[in-house]
């Protein structure tokens, strides 16, 4: 395979990766799994995976990790992982897997914003927004644009979109198209849809935050494995906890060989193992703004795959904000990219600009150094003339 086209194939692969993590959350959740319990258990599957490779692969640079690190690194767990995860489960409930899908485009636009506000109390700043460059405006272009995005999605409905396929694939039959059209509509004009589409804007913002805080972490602590791993560790005991808060019933605790234990066994290793390594190599191979680019196909297999698998209504509303939240972070993306082939091209300037100077003075030395050697010539041969004469 030639290795221009890795990055892409990698890419693809993610996405769908992430798109597959919808459409089975979505259907354990409707199965009536509950969505705190089902966080512990992928978390607990994660740990498994990546604390033994942790452990065998970093066992001495863990003694290193002083113990304002660790907590520094469980808040960040309890944030990007135990809040997060268990807000974006809330938000699948009451809403729809394309909408969790859609939301995933404003998260590297929600992170500029808390970088850019972080910017406004720390000496070093993070981000910057030149209001009259063009670079500027399309930043603050894409921060309107998933702004409207998300109010589209939570106070429009519009019309119904039919289902591509009306047999659910997970064992629960989906209802009929007249049932299911007039489920959906009370759902999308109700409270609950709305509430859904907010909580949905408060996971992506605590994922947001995550990033956040987790990279002021690895550049404290620059040991991804280490880090990852002792999030697992942690989230795994924070999200216990909230479990046994929210559900006291033990029965909803079994795994049973279902869309539940799929779910978790996706998340667990699939995600959070694969998942985790191909985005690494895809960002070390074309960056981070490569692999965010893509993050639109999630929004748009999603719609296809819990249309064609869950048997879901896809409402106009939604294809309509996920599009403004697309056109939001590309904006961004664009404004960030035009932003850094600015900041090379003054650096390549001032390059420049720098070695014409060091010729300048190289010449400028070269004929001080002619005019010294011109003079003691001259000087010698006026001390010959005199001791001649």
């Amino acid at each position: 395979m030639d290795d221009w086209r890795k990055p892409y194939i990698v890419a693809i692969i993610v996405r769908v990766i992430i798109t597959g993590m919808f459409v089975i959350n979505k259907a354990a959740m409707d199965h009536g799994f509950n969505s705190f319990v089902f966080v512990f258990y992928r978390q607990v599957a994660a740990s498994v995976l990546m604390v033994p490779i942790a452990v065998l692969l970093e066992r001495r640079n863990a003694r290193s990790m002083s113990s304002v690190l660790l907590f520094k690194i469980f808040v960040c767990a309890l944030i990007g992982i135990t809040v997060s995860s268990n807000l974006y489960n809330v938000s699948l409930k009451l809403t729809s897997a394309t909408v969790v899908a859609a939301s995933t485009n404003a998260i590297p636009v929600i992170t500029f914003c808390l970088a850019l506000l972080l910017s406004c109390w720390c000496t070093r700043r993070m981000e910057e927004v030149k209001l009259r460059s063009a670079s500027g405006m399309a930043k603050l272009t894409g921060v309107a644009l998933c702004l409207a995005g998300v109010l589209v999605i939570a106070f429009y409905a519009g019309e119904l979109l039919s289902a591509v396929n009306h047999h659910h694939a997970f064992g629960a039959p989906a209802p009929t198209h007249a049932a299911s059209s007039t489920a959906a509509a009370k759902t999308m004009t109700g409270a609950a849809w709305i509430k859904g589409t907010f909580i949905t804007v408060l996971a992506t913002l605590a994922w947001s935050l995550w990033l956040v805080l987790q990279a002021a972490v690895l550049k404290e602590f620059p040991n991804r494995m280490l880090v990852m791993a002792t999030q697992c560790l942690f989230s795994v005991v924070q999200s216990f906890f909230a479990a046994v808060v929210a559900e006291r019933d033990l029965s909803m605790w079994k795994l049973r060989l279902d869309v539940a234990l799929l779910a978790v066994l996706y998340s667990g290793f699939v995600v959070a193992g694969v998942n985790y390594y191909l985005q690494a190599w895809c960002m070390e191979m074309r960056g981070p703004v490569f692999l965010a680019a893509w993050t639109p196909l999630s929004f748009a297999l999603t719609v296809f795959c819990s249309s064609f698998f869950l048997g879901e209504m896809v409402h106009l509303g939604s294809i309509v904000g996920g599009i403004l939240l697309c056109g939001g972070l590309y904006s961004l993306l664009w404004g960030k990219s035009r932003e850094a082939k600015t900041v090379q091209r003054n650096i390549e300037a001032s390059t420049a600009d720098g070695d014409a100077q060091d010729e300048v003075h190289c010449w400028e030395l070269e004929g001080e150094k002619e005019n010294e050697g011109r003079e003691e010539r001259e000087n010698g041969d006026l001390r010959t003339c005199v001791q001649q004469d």
